[in-house]
């Protein structure tokens, strides 16, 4: 089969068919119908980047948390006006709004809302789930039926629903399985007897994600660590194949994110171009060194191998034991040399693990506790092309807060358990 010659991409007709059955997969339309939004931004004020109806709250008498900067701030006021801050420090030299909704943090630690650099978010369930454990910005590492595509729409419309989503679509893969049942657009691809390996291959599946709206690139260079049957150190593209993706999704105006796991094809992935390398448990020093050099970002979601270490598969759990000590020797190489860290859980299968545990397995590895965070903050919103909206609590970002109990800087695990959320100027418990 020649995929050159099949035409483009449907036309919107079809993206809104394929998208009205991702929505009723991920249970989005019953959210939508059943939840109306609290507030819609008031006339002449900035919305978010993406649009968010958000609300208007204020946040007061917290110990502010600016990650950028590392500056505590007590007895803090954070103002939300229209789902943006608007202002941000010292009670003092804060003015405060008369008659808007006000949240007491006297007692506790309030930071801008996580970002989950790595999650699978496949039902508005786990959209609300991951937001309730603190994830009020995130990028999705693929569905198999474009359901991030329909949560990134449910977060727009019903903020508290669902994180701030960067949607991947569908998979880059060999075999796309079942995926193909998803889009009318793919399923020519099954007839490929090698599966989607061919520059025309790869960058069709680029092309038909772009086409039905993802925000960013998802592909592998080497097999899955969580299938017992696989080897993670066999490698299934290289630096050929990952160039044409990586290519077709520039076209777009797309970075990649890549699932890696042994050196060379780690260093494949880099040397084609990918924005970020997922996993990358064997990832060597001269790598690191050209990710460094790019300015590549490295997501290990460590949560994941942590995970494997606690399987009832024997070969499973033997991977994560082996897995997790050399993964966390890379964090911290990648640090000490400069090479971005982005925090990601690499959740899946309905399991939403708290992004907060991501950050104390960083911590773990060796960061300092301000430096973790960042990769939950600032050093997530870089790579997700939102370091101006999400990351910070200052003038014109999102309004998104995670309030703890107790100082993150001492003790990060504090933020595996938030007792308030707010995305968007919403307070997430007081909307249930």
């Amino acid at each position: 089969m020649c995929v050159e010659s099949t035409p483009p991409p449907s036309a919107r007709l079809t993206r809104r068919g394929v998208l009205a059955g991702a929505a009723a997969l991920a249970g989005t339309t019953a959210a939508l119908s059943a939840t109306a939004p609290q507030t819609s931004a008031t006339p002449g004020r900035a919305r978010p980047v993406d649009g968010t109806r958000g609300g208007d709250l204020v946040i007061e008498g917290g110990t502010l948390l600016d990650p950028a900067t590392g500056e505590v701030t007590e007895d803090a006021v954070v103002v939300i006006a229209g789902g943006v801050v608007r202002a941000a420090g010292a009670r003092g030299r804060t003015r405060v709004p008369e008659g808007v909704e006000t949240l007491d943090a006297h007692g506790r630690w309030v930071l801008p809302g996580l970002v989950e650099a790595h999650i699978h978010l496949n039902t508005a369930a786990e959209a609300r789930d991951a937001v309730l454990k603190g994830a009020t910005t995130a990028r999705s590492g693929s569905t198999n039926f474009y359901q991030d595509i329909a949560v990134r729409e449910l977060a727009r419309q019903v903020p508290d629903a669902a994180p701030r989503l960067r949607a991947a679509g569908v998979f880059v893969t060999p075999d796309l399985g079942d995926t193909v049942l998803a889009d009318p657009d793919l399923t020519p691809l099954a007839r490929l007897h090698d599966g989607v390996r061919s520059p025309e291959a790869l960058r069709r599946v680029v092309e038909i994600n772009l086409a039905r709206g993802a925000d960013t690139i998802k592909t592998r260079v080497n097999e899955r660590a969580g299938l017992p049957e696989q080897d993670p150190l066999t490698q299934v593209y290289d630096r050929e194949q990952l160039s044409a993706v990586v290519a077709a999704a520039r076209r777009g105006g797309k970075g990649v994110l890549c699932h890696s796991y042994s050196e060379k094809g780690c260093h494949d992935a880099v040397m084609a171009g990918v924005r970020s390398v997922e996993h990358g448990t064997y990832i060597g020093e001269h790598t690191l060194h050209e990710m460094l050099r790019r300015g590549t970002y490295f997501t290990p979601t460590l949560t994941a191998i942590a995970g494997l270490a606690e399987s009832a598969d024997p070969v499973l759990a033997e991977r994560g034991r082996t897995y997790l000590p050399v993964l966390k020797r890379a964090v911290l190489a990648a640090h000490e040399l400069g090479v971005p860290l982005a925090a990601g859980t690499d959740s899946s299968g309905g399991e939403v693990d708290p992004i907060g545990r991501e950050v104390e397995l960083m911590r773990a590895a060796g960061l300092p506790g301000l430096d973790a965070i960042r990769t939950a903050t600032t050093g997530a919103a870089k790579l997700l092309g939102l370091e101006r909206h999400a990351g910070r609590l200052a003038p014109g970002f999102a309004g998104d807060a995670v309030l703890v109990d107790g100082d993150p800087l001492a003790d990060v695990t504090v933020l595996k358990s938030p007792v308030r959320v707010v995305r968007s100027g919403i307070d997430v418990r007081s909307s249930d």
